[in-house]
């Protein structure tokens, strides 16, 4: 048996940006307390989403991957803690701008990098203003709590993104996220959305996925958006085992044996029965 035990986390973001990290480290303290060994912090969570607009001021908070402060901060406590914690960041490469993650193993080192691949593009979620399309390829790293794959926001809602990690070995997807309302439609909920695809993600590949989201009204020049936080954690079959509610601070944990959702995974033989050949229309072929 191979015992692992994952947490998501939410909090809201403002533009006190010292307590925002410290926020962020309390939720992972109190996750680690709890008995987290894989700990999720929501995308970008230094600052506010500063991608509602376009507004060039906000490129500033961009820092280089090596050296950056708050992945170096939370290295530390990874360390600390002796846990995984994937560190969303805004990264600065020479002119370029990413949308990364650094991934930090239980003894603070860090174990490489991810670029965001999948960038969006729409009122209130102005990405391709700020981020350049990631280059790294999907990646998974060999963590002392397993083998984890992680997309960023946008990436979820890509089934091959996450065909891609589970067939690199993945046993654990995790997503970091920040969306909520859109403001040209009020009246729109994609929370149920939001949540189902990531489910089938779990589903389809067999093993489980964690998503961590922030929460609260957030404004940029007039803009408004509302993120609906409902952080979760699904198994192995896309059942939701547990999950946190739309406007509160949480922190949620879950448990799985990692050797079971193996066996699981090779008894269906979902990998086995793949036909690859088949498939070229998804990379634009035929």
């Amino acid at each position: 048996m191979r015992k692992v035990t994952i947490a998501v986390t939410q909090f809201a973001c403002t533009w006190d940006l010292p307590a925002n990290l410290d926020r962020a480290e309390a939720l992972v303290r109190r996750a680690a307390a709890g008995g987290a060994q894989v700990i999720l912090l929501q995308e970008l969570f230094a600052t506010p989403y500063f991608c509602i607009t376009e507004a060039p001021r906000h490129l500033a908070l961009a820092e280089p991957m090596a050296g950056h402060p708050v992945v170096a901060r939370f290295a530390a406590l990874a360390r600390e803690l002796g846990v995984v914690l994937p560190v969303s960041v805004f990264e600065r490469a020479g002119e370029a701008h990413f949308n990364s993650l650094a991934m930090v193993d239980a003894d603070g080192s860090i174990l490489g990098s991810y670029r965001k691949s999948h960038i969006p593009q729409g009122p209130g979620y102005e990405e391709k203003f700020y981020f350049t399309p990631g280059d790294t390829g999907f990646r998974v790293w060999d963590t002392a709590f397993g083998r984890v794959g992680v997309g960023i926001c946008w990436d979820q809602w890509f089934p091959e993104a996450a065909r891609a990690m589970a067939l690199m070995g993945a046993e654990m997807l995790l997503y970091p996220t920040a969306i909520g309302s859109e403001p040209p439609a009020p009246g729109y909920d994609s929370q149920p959305h939001w949540e189902m695809v990531m489910r089938g993600h779990a589903a389809a590949n067999i093993l489980p996925v964690a998503a961590s989201n922030r929460i609260g009204l957030e404004e940029q020049e007039g803009r408004e958006v509302t993120f609906y936080g409902t952080s979760f954690i699904a198994d192995q079959t896309g059942q939701v085992v547990t999950q946190a509610g739309r406007d509160t601070e949480d922190v949620r944990l879950a448990s799985f044996d990692l050797d079971a959702v193996r066996d699981l995974r090779r008894s269906w033989g979902l990998f086995r029965d793949r036909r690859p050949e088949l498939y070229g229309a998804l990379a634009g072929f035929g």
